[in-house]
């Protein structure tokens, strides 16, 4: 398989920038409607901002490249040798409590490679974007973008990481509060944002030195996975293995603390989400 022609690479990032962009503004613009919250699960969230943010993006995709497939946490799926991966807002639960920590989420595959990702948190103003080997890159409001870099720390006692809890955890023997509890002992601290996209952001970005999670859909971590790539980090499933994008088991790490992150996290069990190798 020949990689993408990094100058339509290139076109597709701009695109998918200024079509994050218009998204987070619709959620912000939405942000104090008090929009009427729907439950898919016991406690997976949601609104009539999220579908509208998603038509949205889904129209831009159409129009602008018609022979492009995605697959949208809403519902919106088509298949197509590029695929755009999209949540319309991660982080429904802040979002429907006008807390600032949600994002816009954009990842795009080429013929089952990762190769773009975007995560506009609009409330926050902040953008992260990244396409294969071009690095990562940040930019809050209208300042200057510069480039992002994984931390550099090679200590766990030092690190400060980013973990969060599924929606379906009182289903499941895989709360992570046993991981939380193990993890939190052995470094300077751990934090729940309440998004995915942007703990691996953030990771991308040296904020947060490490984030794991279970239960992860594609569209939570598909662009957030570019960016850490491109800002020289690793990404693995709790096994050390590929299996992150449908196996719903996740460590992003600046690399040097990966081992030592992964050995403390206790062993997935069989729960019907986590695949477990073998």
């Amino acid at each position: 398989m020949s990689a993408p022609d990094p100058a339509l690479l290139d076109e597709l990032l701009d695109f998918a920038k200024d079509v994050a962009r218009g998204a987070g503004r619709i959620a912000l613009d939405c942000l104090d409607s008090r929009a009427k919250v729907e439950f898919k699960g016991r406690r997976e969230l949601v609104t009539p901002i999220d579908r509208k943010c998603e038509d949205y993006v889904v129209a831009r995709i159409r129009q602008a490249y018609p022979e492009h497939g995605y697959f949208a946490e809403e519902g919106h799926v088509a298949d197509g040798a590029w695929r755009w991966i999209v949540d319309p807002i991660d982080g429904t639960t802040n979002f429907s409590q006008r807390l600032p920590a949600f994002s816009v989420s954009l990842g795009l595959e080429h013929q089952g490679e990762l190769v773009l990702g975007v995560v506009d948190a609009p409330y926050l103003q902040e953008c992260f974007w990244a396409r294969q080997g071009g690095g990562a890159h940040f930019q809050r409001a209208s300042a200057t973008p510069r480039r992002m870099k994984v931390s550099g720390k090679t200590d766990l006692k030092d690190a400060v990481l980013a973990t969060g809890f599924a929606y379906v955890r009182n289903e499941s023997p895989n709360t992570n509060l046993d991981n939380w509890a193990e993890l939190c002992m052995a470094c300077r601290g751990v934090r729940r944002v309440g998004s995915a996209a942007i703990d691996l952001a953030y990771v991308a970005d040296g904020r947060f030195d490490a984030f794991w999670e279970m239960h992860l859909k594609p569209y939570d971590c598909a662009a957030g996975v570019v960016l850490i790539r491109e800002a020289g980090g690793i990404v693995t499933d709790f096994w050390g293995g590929e299996d992150w994008l449908e196996g719903q088991s996740l460590i992003a790490s600046n690399g040097f603390l990966h081992d030592a992150i992964r050995e403390r996290l206790a062993t997935p069990q069989p729960d019907g989400h986590v695949r477990i190798p073998g």
